[in-house]
């Protein structure tokens, strides 16, 4: 059995919308056997006995990849196994929570089912825990999965920006970050002024809030001095500790506060000595201007029982499966340390000791969870007046989310009643207490802090708008931007021309995949997001997006990209494309072709509202769409028509420049397409009306789509189609052009199936009269001229072309077309290398005298201007 091309699927896939690991599978004639199969299948029973039967070797691979990952902790349950083309090779897919921990239960799995398959035995306890502890490394720890978890429930899409816990939430300029309980509304001055125990002593106190007696000492024996000042007991601590690092209270004695000097000047150099409260230890957690949650803390302790030591007491407290090693549980376990022997010393004991049956051990005088201690809530109890005293205190300090730790006997009184005060305010505080306190109730902190970041109607989101499709998706996806951009949004763009922010270009190539999707959703300067999301891109990762507001499909036709990646047909190249349409948010919109049947189908699978769009008003789908009540948009009189119910808006064609007063039909059907889009996200009419007539279609606009350009009276047109249904609404659109001789240049993809590069050349040639053919640049597997020769093979018999040239190299091959234009012609130019072509071709047209550079330059001259469609009917 092989495993290959394994992915992580970390977005909404073909598959599913969960991410998912996707391999492919194959497995010998003899691995595949019933009898081989039946084997393995018995042997897995034995560390799975809830595994069903598997229908194949691949299936048995990821059902133990799944049960792995359960057994390991992890909530997962999907899976899928996919037939290919290929005998004995499969797809599979299984869910994951932790892309390594997905990565690593497909690696322990094929080992485990080669070894069973062999008949050797394979360690599945090791691989569970290995798996258990990956996990427990990678998964948010519980403060920031809280907030996360609340923000989920809110819809507010999240990214884990690193493999701790930092996370951003919400899209482009309406996004916010954290980092466990640090906000991106947390201020650093703030958090410097929290980190000094005595400039925040001495702002609460200017505001009138009761905090303990103490100064900074300088020494060992200044800490002594502080101490008999003050009055003992006393605490100890670091000026600026945290998780009660190198603090030690109620110390009495000389030697004790010696010691703690000591043990504090370890974590920091500057140190405090301060009044020791008596009472308990309090935390009140302040989120914005609201108390969301108190808790009483106790120090870490051992309870006797007459027969065990203190070491074997806390031991069987460490038993308990809440407490762990880290911050990753709701409970931290009891380490034994210097502070742990001088706090049994003060009892009288040692860890080796017994200690009497109810005699309560306390291990360490703070109250911390960090260090073993243990939480109560008592969010119900606390006084209104001490509650306004904490908000007090985290508003003096500027703290948004804040641990307020309180002294005194109880929170059922003001502090000023009992003599308790405010020890320390602490910026980032640890939610565990709350979210999963020892006895009392939950609180929830993690929904407190998302809503204080988002208000009550603020999702985060941004307008999302996807695109895909074989043809067309780039021309939509600029006039949507174009659209957009018209009421004042800063839009973000993704293409196959680069990633752009509010018109500036960020990032150059093919940008069409969720990598570029993502840096758009993370930029601080984006109001809305369009994306042209491309076959590969979808097949590679999935969505880059949860949801989106509009999916629009502009066509699937007879597909492209076939024979490659297991997709074979168009109807599994519709799958795919599909995607988009099956993650459209319930309150959002499809926007599909009504005309194509493989993109009408998907509207069964599109979660919102469907807008049907075609130039055929009369076609039965958009009939019977209108008559329900729904949105169509076609082609009627001279003008395209949006139309809900008895509200109709038309937008005249000749006011839409681009589509040369209707002629292309293809440019009529990426406006409808995008007026559509439009329409769901609400726009203004008079400005969708405005962007329509002002959107050009010229090379620095859309560069490789349908780009005009007049060299020597003869009409020049570049595009970047490559696939047959490009080539026959490429055809459509020339032939409404006026001109004495037409000729085309083309080459083809060498990883397209020779049908379609035949084809391609079948249907030009019964519109051209010459063509060039030209070799790409790369021939992507292909051998030396085996292109060229299915391209010349599309021709055979063609009805119009008369003369056939093979030129090697792409511009060279527009040379030779350019030199032999004359007036009245066209000139169609398949460019493979689009913005360097494109650059060629103004550069030749540049050439041709310095007077007529100077005029192009200044974008003067009609019969030398290189522009988009919107010149044409001038021209013609």
């Amino acid at each position: 059995m092989e495993v290959s091309r394994v992915r992580a699927l970390r977005g909404p896939n073909r598959w599913s919308q969960r991410a998912a690991i996707e391999a492919i599978v194959q497995c010998s004639a003899a691995e595949s056997s019933a009898k081989a199969l039946k084997a393995l299948a018995s042997e897995l029973r034995v560390h799975f006995p809830e595994l069903d039967s598997p229908r194949n070797l691949a299936h048995a691979l990821a059902v133990t990849v799944l049960h792995l990952q359960i057994r390991a902790g992890c909530a997962v349950s999907f899976l899928h196994v996919a037939t290919t083309s290929e005998h004995d090779t499969y797809q599979v897919v299984i869910e994951y929570r932790e892309e390594a921990v997905g990565l690593l239960a497909l690696e322990l799995a094929h080992q485990a089912c080669t070894a069973l398959a062999q008949g050797k035995n394979f360690d599945f306890s090791s691989a569970v825990d290995r798996l258990r502890d990956l996990d427990e490394d990678q998964r948010l720890g519980p403060s920031t999965a809280s907030i996360v978890r609340a923000a989920s429930a809110r819809g507010i899409p999240f990214t884990r920006l690193t493999e701790g816990s930092l996370v951003r939430f919400g899209w482009g300029s309406r996004a916010r970050r954290i980092q466990a309980a640090e906000t991106s509304e947390s201020s650093a001055i703030a958090e410097s002024i929290a980190q000094d125990k005595e400039l925040t002593k001495t702002l609460l106190e200017t505001a009138g809030i009761s905090v303990p007696k103490g100064r900074q000492v300088i020494n060992a024996e200044d800490a002594w001095n502080a101490a008999l000042e003050i009055g003992l007991p006393v605490v100890v601590k670091p000026r600026d500790g945290n998780q009660g690092k190198g603090v030690a209270v109620n110390l009495t004695a000389r030697e004790q506060v010696m010691t703690a000097y000591a043990a504090a000047t370890e974590v920091r150099r500057d140190v405090l000595v301060e009044q020791f409260l008596p009472g308990h230890d309090f935390r009140l957690l302040v989120v914005g201007d609201r108390l969301v949650a108190a808790a009483r803390r106790d120090p870490p302790q051992v309870t006797g029982d007459g027969i065990t030591s203190v070491q074997g007491l806390i031991e069987r407290v460490n038993s308990d499966p809440r407490r762990g090693g880290g911050h990753a549980t709701s409970l931290t376990k009891i380490t034994t340390d210097a502070t742990t022997l001088a706090t049994l010393l003060e009892q009288g004991l040692t860890l080796a000791d017994v200690p009497a049956a109810g005699q309560r051990v306390v291990l360490r005088n703070n109250c911390n969870l960090s260090t073993g201690g243990t939480a109560t809530d008592v969010t119900d109890q606390v006084h209104p007046v001490l509650a306004e005293c904490a908000i007090d205190a985290a508003q003096m300090v500027g703290l948004d989310v804040c641990g307020i730790d309180v002294v005194c006997q109880t929170v059922t009184q003001p502090l000023e009643a009992q003599g308790g005060g405010i020890v320390e305010v602490n910026a980032a505080p640890g939610l565990r207490m709350h979210l999963d306190p020892s006895y009392g109730s939950a609180q929830p902190v993690g929904e407190a802090i998302i809503d204080a970041l988002f208000g009550a109607d603020d999702n985060g989101r941004i307008p999302l708008v996807a695109v895909t499709g074989n043809n067309g998706k780039t021309t939509t996806v600029r006039l949507i931007a174009h659209l957009l951009a018209q009421v004042g949004h800063r839009v973000g763009m993704t293409g196959t021309d680069g990633v752009w922010v509010n018109g500036r270009r960020i990032d150059t190539g093919d940008c069409s995949g969720p990598r570029s999707a993502r840096s758009v959703l993370a930029h601080p300067d984006v109001d809305a997001a369009v994306f042209e999301t491309a076959r590969g891109g979808l097949l590679r990762e999935g969505l880059a997006f949860d949801r989106c507001d509009v999916a629009v499909v502009t066509n699937i036709g007879r597909g492209d990209h076939l024979g490659m990646n297991f997709i074979e047909t168009a109807a599994q190249l519709a799958e795919v494309k599909g995607t988009i349409v099956r993650n459209v948010a319930p309150t959002g919109m499809g926007v599909l072709n009504a005309a194509d049947p493989l993109v009408a189908e998907m509207a069964q699978t599109c979660p919102g509202s469907v807008t049907f769009f075609a130039r055929d008003r009369h076609h039965p789908l958009m009939a019977a769409h209108r008559v329900r009540g729904n949105r169509v948009v076609f082609e009627d009189g001279g003008a395209i028509v949006a139309v809900q119910g008895n509200v109709e808006h038309r937008f005249a064609l000749r006011d839409i420049p681009f589509t040369n007063e209707g002629q292309l039909g293809f440019q009529v059907e990426n406006a409808m397409a995008a007026i559509a889009a439009v329409w769901a996200l609400g726009l203004d009419w008079t400005r969708v009306r405005a962007g329509l007539q002002s959107f050009s279609t010229d090379a620095a606009g859309v560069p490789g789509r349908f780009n005009v350009s007049y060299h020597r009276g003869a009409t020049v047109i570049a595009d970047y189609g490559h696939n047959p249904d490009a080539m026959i609404a490429l055809v459509e659109a020339v032939e409404s052009i006026p001109a004495r001789r037409r000729s085309v240049v083309i080459s083809g993809a060498g990883d397209r199936r020779d049908i379609d590069l035949s084809d391609q050349t079948r249907i030009l040639g019964q519109a051209f009269d010459d063509v060039v053919l030209y070799q790409d640049a790369c021939q992507r597997g292909r051998a030396d001229g085996e292109v060229l020769a299915l391209l010349r093979q599309g021709l055979d018999g063609a009805r119009r072309t008369r003369r056939v040239d093979e030129i090697q190299g792409e511009f060279r091959a527009i040379d030779t077309a350019l030199r032999r234009l004359r007036p009245g012609d066209l000139c169609l130019i398949l460019v493979d290398q689009v913005e360097q072509a494109l650059a060629h071709i103004a550069a030749r047209i540049d050439g041709l005298a310095p007077a007529l550079a100077s005029q192009l330059r200044t974008n003067r001259h009609p019969d030398t201007r290189l522009r988009g469609s919107a010149g044409l009917a001038q021209a013609a």
